[in-house]
C-alpha cells in the first residue's frame, strides 16, 4: 500500500528563529521565573521544564521566547551528528543561540505534522549534517531550510500526526506516572525519618550483600552482542538513553562471574566527572528494563542486599543528605573522581530488622513494578512510532487504509 507525498523545502513551510543567552555577569537576568533551554538541557521529544531560569529582565536583553506548540531543534553541540535533539513545547521557554525555534507558516500544516516529519528524516539529517563539511557539531541554517519534507494530503496528515500525538502522550502519561510514584515512595520515606523510626543503624559492611562491578573485554566494548551499561545510564530510576548503546561479545558475557544484572539491584554511580567534583548518582533496573539480559562495566556498582524491598529501601536511602555528602566527599579524594568499595561498605545503614523499614519494604515494590513496566512500554511505543514514521511519512504506507490501533495492540503484543 502505499499514497501521494509531495516533497516541499522545509523554508517554505516553517519560520525560523533563534535564540540567545543574557548576559551571565548581570544577576538581574537569572534566577528568575521564565525556563531557559540550552543545548545540555534540551533532550526528549518534549520541553516541559528546564533546570535553568532568567528573570524577564533577561529575556528581553538576550533571549527569546518559544510558544507552546513550537518545535524547538539543537543545531550545534558535540553530539550533534549521533542523535538530532528535537523537541515540542509543552509550556513556554526561552532558548539561547544554539537552538532554533519553527513555527508553521502554513495554516494547513500543523506544528505537529512538521514535528513528525523531522522526526521520520532524522537519518537523512543527520547524514545531511556529517557531509556538510561546515564542521562537526553545527548544522547550517540554509541547508536546514532547503531539506525537503514530505507533506501527505490533508486527510492523511491528520491520521498520521493523531496516530502518533497518541504514542507520544501515552508515553508521556508513563513518565508522569513514574514521577508521581517515585515522589510518593519519597513522602514516605521522610515520613520514617520525620518519626524517627530509622535511628537504629549498622554498617553496609555487617549486612549479607554482594557489591561488585562488571568489565568489558581489553580493546574495548564491541558493535554487537550482550549490553553492558556504563556509569552514563545510571542517573535516575527510569531513565536510559539507548543512544548510547555499548556491547560485549557473547562469549565474553558467558564467561563473566560478575556484572550480571538480574533486576531490582541499586546501581551506583562509581567513578566520572571534573577533577575535584563527584556527584553521586543511582539507579535501579527490573522487570527486562532495559534489556532482558545485560551487565554492568567497571564504572558502576551493583549493591545487592538479597532482598528486593531492601534494595529499593536503600534506593531511597542513599538520596539523604548523610549518604550523598559521604560519597561526595570520599568520592572527590582521588585524582580521578570516584568511590571504592570501603566507602560504600562503611556506610551506616538502617537496621532492616526494624519494623518500619520491613514495612516500608512492602509497601514499595507494587511502586517499583508499575514503574519498570511503564518503561518497558514506553521502550515499545518508541519502537513502534521509530519503525512507522519513516514509511508512513514518506508515502511507503497509506495511512489512509491501515488500522493504527489495531498495529499498535499486535506490536506490544509481540513485545
Amino acid at each position: 500500500m502505499a499514497c501521494e507525498v509531495e516533497w516541499i523545502p522545509l523554508g517554505d513551510i516553517v519560520n525560523l528563529s533563534s535564540g540567545g543567552t543574557p548576559d551571565k555577569k548581570q544577576p538581574a537576568y537569572w534566577d528568575g521565573e521564565i525556563p531557559w533551554i540550552s543545548a545540555k538541557t534540551l533532550t526528549g521529544d518534549t520541553v516541559t521544564t528546564s533546570n535553568l531560569f532568567i528573570t524577564e529582565e533577561g529575556l528581553h536583553a538576550g533571549s527569546k521566547l518559544a510558544p507552546v506548540g513550537s518545535i524547538l531543534l539543537l543545531t550545534r553541540g558535540s553530539g550533534l551528528f549521533k542523535r538530532i535533539p528535537l523537541a515540542i513545547v509543552n509550556a513556554p521557554v526561552a532558548y539561547n543561540q544554539d537552538v532554533k525555534c519553527m513555527t508553521s507558516k502554513v495554516a494547513t500544516i500543523t506544528n505537529e505534522y512538521v514535528f513528525f516529519a523531522l522526526k521520520a528524516l532524522s537519518p537523512e539529517l543527520t547524514n545531511m549534517l556529517e557531509t556538510t563539511g561546515i564542521g562537526a557539531g553545527k548544522l547550517a541554517t540554509d541547508r536546514l531550510l532547503d531539506m525537503p519534507i514530505p507533506v501527505l494530503s490533508h486527510d492523511e496528515r491528520e491520521k498520521a500526526v493523531s496516530f502518533f500525538s497518541a504514542l507520544s502522550r501515552k508515553i508521556m502519561i508513563n513518565n508522569r506516572i513514574n514521577d508521581y510514584l517515585l515522589e510518593v515512595g519519597e513522602m514516605r520515606f521522610a515520613d520514617l525519618e520525620t518519626r524517627g523510626t530509622l535511628s537504629k543503624t549498622v554498617h553496609i559492611a555487617d549486612l549479607p550483600h554482594i557489591l561488585e562491578t562488571g568489565k568489558r573485554p581489553k580493546g574495548g566494548a564491541a558493535s554487537c552482542g550482550i549490553p553492558s551499561v556504563g556509569a552514563e545510564n545510571v542517573k535516575k530510576l527510569g531513565e536510559f538513553n539507548y543512544s548510547s548503546n555499548k556491547y560485549i561479545p557473547r562469549t565474553f558475557a558467558d564467561n563473566l562471574k560478575k556484572g550480571r544484572v538480574n533486576g531490582y539491584e541499586l546501581m551506583i554511580y562509581k567513578d566520572g566527572g571534573r577533577p575535584g567534583q563527584f556527584i553521586p548518582h543511582f539507579s535501579m533496573f527490573g522487570e527486562g528494563y532495559p534489556y532482558k539480559e545485560f551487565y554492568i562495566n567497571e564504572h558502576v556498582f551493583k549493591l545487592d542486599f538479597g532482598d528486593r524491598g531492601l534494595n529499593e529501601f536503600a534506593y531511597y536511602y542513599f538520596h539523604t543528605p548523610y549518604v550523598m555528602k559521604w560519597l561526595e566527599t570520599n568520592g572527590t579524594k582521588a585524582a580521578i573522581p570516584g568511590i571504592n568499595r570501603q566507602n560504600i561498605e562503611e556506610l551506616e545503614f538502617p537496621d532492616p530488622e526494624q519494623e518500619s523499614v520491613q514495612d516500608f519494604c512492602k509497601r514499595i515494590q507494587p511502586y517499583f513494578t508499575a514503574i519498570f513496566r511503564n518503561c518497558l512500554e514506553n521502550k515499545q511505543l518508541q519502537s513502534l512510532r521509530d519503525t512507522l514514521l519513516p514509511r508512513l511519512m514518506s508515502g511507503e504506507i497509506d495511512v489512509s487504509k491501515v488500522d493504527l490501533t489495531q498495529l499498535t495492540n499486535n506490536h506490544l503484543a509481540d513485545c
